[in-house]
Formats: C-alpha cells, structure tokens, sequence
C-alpha cells in the first residue's frame, strides 16, 4: 500500500489533478512502481524479514543464511527479485480480494434487492438474471480462492531458492564447519594423545607403588614422584585444550581455527607452549618405564613436525606401556629429508599388542597431514611402531 500510495500521488501531480490516495488501482502505476520495490530489495536489508514472513506466512522451510560481514551482489539480486515478486503477486492478490470479496456480496443481494439494479454498466432486473449474477459472483470467488492458494503455493517454492544460502554463502559455511571439525578432531587427538598417556602412566606406576610399598619404599617414593608428574602434565594439557575452546568462539571466521592456523596445534598466544621432541627426556622420564633411547639431533626438525613427532612418541609409548612387556626401545633421528621415529617392545602375555583403536588411528591422522607413512603392528621383536614424517612439505 504504501508504494501505491506514492505512485497514485506521483500520478496525480503529474497530471495536475488533486490527488485521491483511494482512487481504483491503476496498472500502468502498479507496473510503474515494480522497480522501487526491486530497488528496495537491493539496497535495504530486507532479507531477514522476508524469511521469517515466507517461514511464518506460507510455511515454506528456509535454510537459514549464515551470517556475513556484507552483503554480495549475488544475494542482493536474490532478495530483490523475491521482493519485487512477493510484492506483485501480493498486491495483485490482495487487490482482487478487495474487489472481489464485495462484488460476491453485492451480487448475493440481487435477488433479495427486488429492483433493477446497475451493475458494471448492465442493469440487473429481478428473477433469474439476478441468481446468474449472484452464481457468477459466488464463481468469482472461488476462482479467487483458487489464485490466492495458487500464488501462495508458487512463493513458498521459490522462497527457498531466492532466500536462502547463495553458493558462496553454502561454500563459506561449508569451509567454516570443515574448520570447526578438524579443530575438533585435533582437540580429541591432543586429550587422547596427552591425557590418556597420562593416565596410563599413573595407573602403571600405581600398581608399581602398590606391589612394593612394603619392601622397598623407596622405588614406591619414585612411583608416586611419577603418578605426581603425571599428573599436573595432564592438568596442565586439559587446561590448555579448555582454554582453545573458550577462546575459539572469539576467533576470527577466516583465521584458520584457534591453533595459528595450519590445523596442527601451533602455539596459541597467552597459553603454555606445546610440547615437542626437545621435550622428550621428561615424556620418558614421567613415563616411569624402562626405555632405551637412541636420539639423534633433533635440532633442525621444524616446529610442526616436531609437535606432530612427540605427540606420535607419546601415544606409542602409551601402547607400549599398557599392551607390552619389558624394556622400550625408542630412536629418533633425521635421515634423508625425513624425521625417523620408532618405538618397540615385546608385546605383552596374551596379546598381540594395541588393536589399533583411536590411538593408533591418531597418530595416522598426524602423519597423514604432513604426508608421511607410519606402520604399526607386530613383528619379530614385538610390536613395533615407525614413522617417518618429511622436514619439508612436498610441492
């Protein structure tokens, strides 16, 4: 109404006539003003209240859009030509509903009336000519019934189309929820990889403490140092994946998730730094177990690959002490542009080592980002993990 309004007193001005804002609906004004509700479309933000009509008016299903810093010309264009059609369609249904509905009263009163009657330029005399007309009025109506549920039915299929996601929009949302997934499983691996060494590492050194509490208190003494060590690292691991998860809903949409960015758990600002192979005398030394090394220098192995590398050590030598029996062998090295890790001890009575469940999928989701092969299973001397993870990634 209101763009009607506008163009009807547009139209008298320009005619130089007093304006009537009731005069009948001309279609050469309707037409006229079908370019400024498209405009509106294009400009104004129309879009979120035009969802929630199309949701609450014809019960159409729209996906609702994600959130955008701006708007595209792809989504503009969109909202406009649903604008414009949802407000034709509406303003032609709406003006035959005002027209309609009283002429199928008016013609309903014709044989009731008992005079002749002027209609549209016919006069209605009584009889059956006035039960004709007051068919065809009650005809008219349920052709508008028809229109209207027709024009209904036509918007709610294209609501969808035109309100919701663009294809940039769904891509956009597609490589947010592609981030939120792998900073989720990166979260998991760290709680695993850390935390559940950790407690593999008290609930070993537990039952060490117990079986000799009595006749060598001493050995107990370090078990419990150990069980101590253990955990304050776990704590000290949960709070800083706790602390990620606070802080990821802050971050920015396009910042590559709350690790730096590379999706391997690079250093976050303001927390503890994570742990990486120069950290590998005290992972041994917490573990409480009986490990031979073979470490060579590590110095020039990057950041990434460095974490990567500890964290895979940390779930190896977890297997190890929970499925195997004996000393732990353990080498690092660099070799031929690679980082060389592997981790071997006889496998425990009765089993033939770790079954390869979340861990060992863990550290192939590690090695697999920095395109690297690992082998996890039993051999001659037991079970035996290898991994070699490349210093530089491949172009």
């Amino acid at each position: 109404m209101p763009y009607m309004m506008v163009g009807v007193l547009a139209a008298a001005i320009w005619q130089g006539e007093d304006a009537n804002v009731l005069l009948p609906v001309q279609v050469g004004v309707f037409v006229a003003m079908l370019p400024v509700v498209a405009a509106t479309g294009l400009f104004l933000p129309v879009r979120a209240l035009e969802v929630n009509a199309a949701q609450g008016l014809l019960g159409a299903h729209v996906e609702t859009p994600p959130r955008q810093a701006g708007r595209s010309w792809q989504e503009r264009r969109r909202t406009a030509a649903w604008f414009t059609l949802h407000l034709a369609i509406g303003g032609v249904v709406s003006g035959c509903t005002l027209a309609i509905v009283p002429f199928t009263v008016f013609t309903l009163l014709l044989p009731i009336v008992g005079a002749p009657t002027p209609v549209l330029g016919a006069v209605v005399t009584p009889g059956w000519n006035a039960v004709m007309w007051a068919l065809g009025g009650l005809a008219t109506l349920a052709a508008l019934i028809v229109m209207a549920a027709g024009a209904g039915a036509l918007l709610a299929r294209l609501a969808p189309v035109l309100l919701g996601p663009t294809p940039d929009e769904r891509l956009a949302a597609a490589e947010e929820q592609a981030r939120t997934l792998a900073e989720r499983n990166r979260l998991a691996r760290e709680l695993h990889d850390s935390v559940g060494h950790a407690l593999s590492v008290v609930t070993l050194q537990a039952a060490a403490a117990g079986r000799v509490l009595d006749h060598d208190p001493g050995t107990a003494k370090n078990a419990l140092s150990a069980i101590e060590q253990s955990a304050r690292a776990a704590l000290d691991d949960l709070d800083h994946v706790l602390g990620v998860l606070r802080d990821s809903g802050r971050d920015d949409p396009g910042d590559g998730g709350s690790d730096g960015g590379d999706g391997t758990g690079a250093d976050v600002p303001g927390r503890r730094p994570q742990a990486t192979l120069a950290d590998l005398g005290d992972l041994v030394a917490a573990s409480g177990a009986q490990v031979r090394q073979e470490v060579g220098d590590l110095s020039g192995v990057p950041a990434v690959v460095s974490r990567e590398g500890y964290r895979i050590l940390q779930e190896a030598l977890t297997n190890a002490i929970k499925h195997g029996k004996g000393p732990v062998r353990l080498s690092a090295g660099v070799r031929d542009g690679e980082l060389r890790l592997e981790v071997t001890n006889a496998a425990g009575d009765g089993a033939a080592g770790p079954s390869g469940g979340r861990g060992v999928a863990g550290m192939r989701e590690r090695v697999r980002l920095l395109n690297g092969d690992l082998d996890a299973g039993p051999t001659q001397a037991g079970w035996t993990v290898s991994a070699r993870l490349p210093l530089r990634s491949s172009p």
